[in-house]
């Protein structure tokens, strides 16, 4: 049955701030109180709660509540096993924000060594 199902193709996320609780369960076609329990299960999604305890997602949150989704409904993992994808997803970008600031680092000590050689024999 598995194989059967094909990847969901939500609904535009529209261009705005904040999503109310059931507006992001309308743009995930999920229930409310399935959100709520993995606000409780995934660090990952952060609401915001504001006046009488609101919750206000933003467009992270739902690409994020999207992504639970898949992994979950379409891809068959555990809770735990979607968490630590996740958890192991946001280290290896960090990872590579990381590695690319090093890089750029790296290069532009190899220009200037570059420029200074280039000075050097300019002067001969």
């Amino acid at each position: 049955m598995k194989d059967q199902k094909s990847a969901r193709l939500f609904p535009e996320i529209p261009c705005r701030r904040y999503f109310t609780i059931g507006e992001a369960s309308d743009l995930c076609d999920i229930k409310p109180h399935i959100l709520r329990y993995w606000e409780q299960e995934f660090p990952q999604l952060s609401n915001i709660q504001r006046r009488g305890n609101r919750r206000y997602y933003q467009q992270h949150d739902i690409e994020t509540i999207r992504t639970i989704y898949q992994l979950l409904y379409e891809q068959g993992y555990t809770i735990s096993g979607a968490r630590q994808w996740l958890r192991g997803h946001k280290k290896a970008a960090q990872k590579s924000e990381k590695t690319a600031g090093e890089d750029a680092f790296s290069n532009s000590e190899l220009i200037d060594e570059l420029e200074s050689i280039l000075s050097i024999l300019d002067d001969k």
